[in-house]
């Protein structure tokens, strides 16, 4: 019985630090600090959230840059079932699907000249990646300019100002967060209509 009380009161302390006490902290802390990460970093228009920074979303209109393919079950950008294909490089399937996709974007960007960009036809790791590459958005330039009557500098603009560059740079590849790119593309339209 000796042996037991010190071991039932250990585990009390712990339980309580670990379970209670820990948890608290750390939630309390990041709240305080970073309250927009903690909550999701959600991007919101006119107190709407029209999506999370961190989580891709599927655009398929002409007017809108795409973001990278994603492979998660039930249907694209299912945060709820995240994860890839799970098909190795040399796998037959996977070079059959990314044919398709590039031969699917070239047929949706005609006035495209280079090749299509990587992260266009390969799936992330979890299949809810949001951002693309600077090539990928300024590969996409033509149509999404095409589509919005708007002109291949003015896209480019926004491209530019929607480049994210990691700090510091050597831990990472700049990155465009297709969202905010589309929802930049919708201010631009509506500050358009709003002067004429």
């Amino acid at each position: 019985m000796s042996q037991i009380r010190p071991a039932i009161i250990i585990f009390l302390v712990l339980a309580l630090v670990t379970g209670v006490f820990y948890p608290l902290l750390t939630t309390s802390l990041g709240e305080w600090w970073f309250a927009r990460q903690a909550n999701g970093s959600l991007i919101e228009v006119n107190n709407e959230v029209k999506g999370s920074a961190l989580i891709g979303q599927q655009f398929t209109q002409p007017g809108y840059f795409h973001g990278r393919p994603s492979e998660t079950a039930e249907h694209p950008y299912n945060a709820l079932s995240s994860g890839g294909s799970n098909l190795s490089t040399g796998n037959p399937e996977l070079l059959q699907r990314v044919a398709q996709r590039a031969e699917a974007l070239r047929a949706e960007n005609p006035d495209a000249s280079r090749p299509v960009p990587v992260d266009l036809v390969t799936a992330s790791a979890s299949g809810l990646d949001p951002d693309i590459s600077p090539e990928a958005a300024y590969w996409q330039a033509p149509r999404v300019a095409k589509a919005r009557n708007m002109t291949p500098a003015e896209v480019e603009k926004l491209i530019r100002e929607h480049i994210a560059t990691p700090v510091p740079a050597f831990t990472g590849m700049p990155v465009v967060n297709v969202l905010a790119l589309n929802l930049a593309l919708d201010a631009h339209a509506a500050d358009k209509t709003s002067l004429n």
